[in-house]
């Protein structure tokens, strides 16, 4: 979907001042969201898909208000809400009110590091033949779907490169409804800087995109 975390290109938020040095967390409370986050994904009942669109569906005044671990608490929310792990009057309370959803699976302490370790693979098995090849040049298609995508604003309806192949893999915007993973031919597309920011940009400079076959069509 258009919302507010696809800010590539855009204009008027001000420069981007990276911190020196900066911790991986800036207090105790964002190492538990990670920690919550992580354990409650592990439980099975929605995909990584389905967890960035709900970050993605904040509000964009909540979402550009919030820090990075407060998007992620809040997102954790709809989830745990929407799967019939708690409701809002539970939240607000405290306490559980009505029975919950049984989780398919609990991550317990000893097992953290393993699970971290293995991730979760995508990739897939397809049968055919992907439509292009490396070094084909391409067109990335023009939406502005109302679900989840992977396809960058700042890339639709530009022309580039094939670099590489990565095979299969499960299709985002699919997955992240409850659609079935789709697999889908994953592509590296590279594109000119100019291509993408106009004349004013670097001639030299190079961005690559991973991109799924349906967002791509012969140039």
């Amino acid at each position: 979907m258009n919302g507010a975390q696809d800010l590539g290109g855009q204009m008027g938020f001000g420069p981007i001042n990276p911190e020196a040095h900066e911790p991986l967390f800036h207090g105790e409370w964002e190492r538990r969201a990670l920690a919550i986050t992580l354990a409650a994904g592990a439980m099975g009942h929605w995909s990584i898909d389905e967890s960035r669109h709900a970050r993605e569906s904040l509000h964009p005044v909540d979402y550009l208000s919030s820090s990075y671990y407060e998007i992620w608490t809040k997102a954790l929310e709809r989830l745990l809400e929407r799967h019939g792990f708690v409701s809002a009057a539970e939240r607000s309370e405290g306490v559980p009110l009505t029975p919950s959803t049984t989780p398919r699976r609990v991550l317990a302490a000893d097992s953290v590091r393993a699970v971290l370790a293995r991730g979760g693979p995508t990739s897939r098995d397809k049968t055919g033949a992907p439509r292009f090849r490396v070094g084909d040049t391409v067109r990335t298609i023009v939406i502005s779907p109302a679900g989840h995508t992977r396809l960058p604003r700042y890339a639709r309806g530009k022309t580039g490169v094939i670099e590489l192949l990565h095979g299969a893999h499960v299709f985002p915007d699919s997955n992240a409804h409850g659609q079935g993973e789709q697999p889908d031919w994953l592509y590296t597309v590279a594109f000119g800087a100019r291509e993408l920011w106009g004349r004013e940009a670097d001639a030299n400079s190079v961005v690559s995109i991973d991109a799924w076959e349906g967002y791509l069509e012969p140039a």
